[in-house]
Order: structure tokens, then C-alpha cells, then sequence
């Protein structure tokens, strides 16, 4: 063989070679298109739960105002979520368009 063929040969295989091993490296089941994949998730993860920390933060805080019993706290609660009215009250309700 001539060494201007043989140069070219490993040449070739060395492409070949890098670009199975690239394409293996992107495309196999750790690959590199499912860890970008599960950065995202993980992201979504994290979004949802300072989201969710946050919520139980001011329930928390709710229930802690419930619990001393403040009657102006227990007043508008009753009003709010549980539509209670005193005697000789009248409900309104306004319905937006």
C-alpha cells in the first residue's frame, strides 16, 4: 500500500470513528439530548416547589391568625370563603363579565 492511500485510510476511520462516538455520546440513553431534556424538567421541578413553598408560607401564616383567634380575621374568613352573613344582613354578590 502506498503511504499516501494509507494516510487517507486513517484519516477516514479516525472521522468515522469520531462521529460514531460523537453521535453515540448525543443519542444513547445517557446522552447528552436526555440530560438537556432533564435540566428542564428539574427546572420545572424547582419552579413548582418555591410555588408550592410559598403557598404553605401564607397558609401558614393563616392559620397561625386563625389560630390566636382574632375575631377580625375569623369575621372576614366567615365572610370570605364560607359567604356568612350576620342577622338581619343582606348578600350581595357581583358577577363580572
Amino acid at each position: 500500500m502506498p503511504a499516501q492511500f494509507r494516510k487517507k485510510l486513517v484519516l477516514y476511520l479516525f472521522g468515522i470513528v469520531f462521529i460514531i462516538g460523537f453521535l453515540f455520546l448525543v443519542f444513547n440513553e445517557n446522552g447528552l439530548i436526555r440530560y438537556l431534556r432533564l435540566q428542564n424538567q428539574l427546572k420545572e421541578v424547582e419552579q413548582e416547589i418555591r410555588r408550592v413553598e410559598s403557598e404553605n408560607k401564607m397558609l401558614e401564616a393563616e392559620i397561625d391568625s386563625l389560630s390566636k383567634k382574632i375575631p377580625s380575621k375569623i369575621e372576614r374568613t366567615a365572610r370570605e370563603r364560607y359567604q356568612m352573613i350576620k342577622k338581619n344582613e343582606r348578600s350581595i354578590r357581583v358577577e363580572e363579565k
